[in-house]
């Protein structure tokens, strides 16, 4: 019973503690059984902490044999990554400058995931200061794909999504300043949502001063949901979205509801349909596998689908720029380097002027707007969220694509623009490679047009269910 509830979503997980079929303890029990088997096999969790995990249960059992009101996430098991505060527990952000930080105050969004009852299993590895669309770091193995172990789960939200994907946890925050979210949800096999800017308040991440290195990408960074399902994600939106006078970026959300919005109609909806572009060098498993999932909409979910794009072009230098203008440059410069990751070091080292940082400014305007003049004419745009599948460990990222020589970060092409816009953007999961390596799909709202990407994401679910096929790593091992 345990391991079927463990395999399934978060609602019904939920569900059954609110009932009383199971207790908090019980389920908290089975999740670290199950970490004690599975987790030397990926190294999702950077710190484990089932002491407190245990603690937390408890406190929700009391609470119902009180007969008090549960939250919603009563008892549900989450992971927390590493570059968000928890209050009481180490948070290193991957850095040897912090590996024995422990901050006095949780971030927001756990804050709001605790009180609604979530019990927190761990803090799941992140590559340094979340600068890496992998999961490299100086202090702690890079977590394993679950669904090969010699492949990467993609970054910066590594071990969530790995954590995910083994069945670990139904519901882990991630964080994204460039696609950090989805990278890993595209990697994984896992659904990740990144709403729109300000949805979800941040605080001390990227806010906090007094911390450099922790607290860049003001701008560009969102907290977001990563789950095996688009309703656990619209549960966990219910609980952490909502202003904070600690973000001055925060918004309200009462246009939303958060529950309600997956089930919302799109039939009618129009959506422009871009495999790579018009520039980037696409995995052809990707681009057809992609390709496939998006017909659906317009053969099966009645939606009007149309090959177009904006025409951005590489903006990667701009995204760039934009990141080191938002990191704590004289700060991060003063940290020790010995440890420091090797493009870190790279990034600091770079005699940055202040012409690239307003070049980058006015260039990140001008994709706003040719992003908004183009979603004019459309509701959703849909692409592959990555443009290759897991590629193999210590790797940035592929140099060659589709028989073509690139960057080591081009890989990351479709993510980061919607960083710039702020627009809310998911990734599902849209199918297997013919060796059995996930493949994401990309969905694009318009600004602030977050229901509609949950409900596109959502009928996409319906239509081709993920959840029950299992890393075979795991669905073919003992169960503990």
């Amino acid at each position: 019973m345990f391991d079927d509830l463990l395999d399934g979503d978060a609602i019904a997980l939920a569900a059954h503690i609110h009932g009383g079929d199971v207790s908090a303890t019980e389920i908290a029990k089975a999740a670290l059984d199950r970490m004690a088997e599975r987790e030397p096999l990926i190294a999702a969790f950077c710190t484990p902490t089932p002491e407190l995990a245990l603690q937390q249960a408890a406190t929700v059992d009391r609470s119902r044999a009180r007969g008090e009101a549960l939250g919603p996430l009563a008892g549900v098991p989450m992971g927390v990554k590493d570059l968000i505060c928890t209050a009481g527990v180490k948070t290193t952000s991957g850095s040897a400058a912090y590996r024995d930080f422990i901050p006095q105050e949780d971030d927001i969004s756990v804050e709001r995931m605790l009180a609604a009852g979530a019990i927190m299993l761990g803090k799941t590895t992140a590559p340094e200061f979340g600068y890496s669309g992998v999961g490299h770091n100086p202090l702690f193995p890079a977590p394993r794909n679950p669904w090969h172990r010699e492949m990467t789960t993609g970054g910066s939200s590594a071990g969530s999504g790995a954590a995910l994907a083994a069945r670990l946890c139904p519901l882990a925050l991630g964080s994204d300043g460039g696609g950090s979210v989805r990278i890993p949800a595209a990697h994984c096999g896992v659904f990740g949502f990144k709403a729109s800017m300000g949805r979800v308040p941040l605080w001390p991440g990227c806010r906090d001063e007094r911390y450099p290195g922790v607290s860049s990408w003001e701008s560009l960074e969102h907290i977001g949901p990563m789950t095996r399902s688009v309703a656990d994600a619209a549960l966990m939106m219910s609980v952490i979205a909502g202003p904070d006078m600690r973000d001055r970026h925060s918004i309200p959300c009462g246009d939303i509801n958060w529950r309600e919005a997956p089930q919302r109609d799109i039939r009618g909806l129009r959506i422009a349909f871009s495999a790579d572009w018009g520039y980037v060098a696409v995995d052809g498993e990707v681009r057809d596998i992609v390709t496939r999932a998006a017909q659906r909409f317009a053969s099966e979910l009645g939606c009007e689908l149309e090959e177009a794009h904006p025409d951005l072009g590489d903006r990667s230098a701009t995204f760039a720029a934009l990141v080191a203008l938002e990191s704590d440059l004289s700060g991060m410069r003063s940290l020790p380097r010995e440890e420091m990751s090797p493009h870190l070091q790279a990034m600091l080292q770079q005699p940055w002027r202040a012409e690239t940082f307003t070049d980058a400014i006015a260039d990140r305007k001008a994709v706003v707007n040719q992003l908004w003049r183009f979603m004019q004419r459309y509701d959703l745009i849909i692409t592959p969220t990555l443009a290759t599948p897991p590629f193999p460990l210590n790797m940035q990222g592929p140099e060659i694509i589709a028989g073509r020589m690139v960057r080591s970060d081009h890989w990351l092409s479709f993510c980061y623009p919607f960083n710039f816009s702020g627009q809310p953007a998911a990734s599902v999961p849209a199918g297997f490679t013919a060796s059995g390596l996930p493949v994401g799909m990309q969905i694009v709202g318009r600004h602030l047009d977050d229901a509609t990407v949950l409900a596109a994401s959502a009928a996409f679910e319906r239509l081709q269910p993920w959840n029950a096929v299992q890393p075979p790593l795991f669905a073919t091992r003992e169960k503990p």
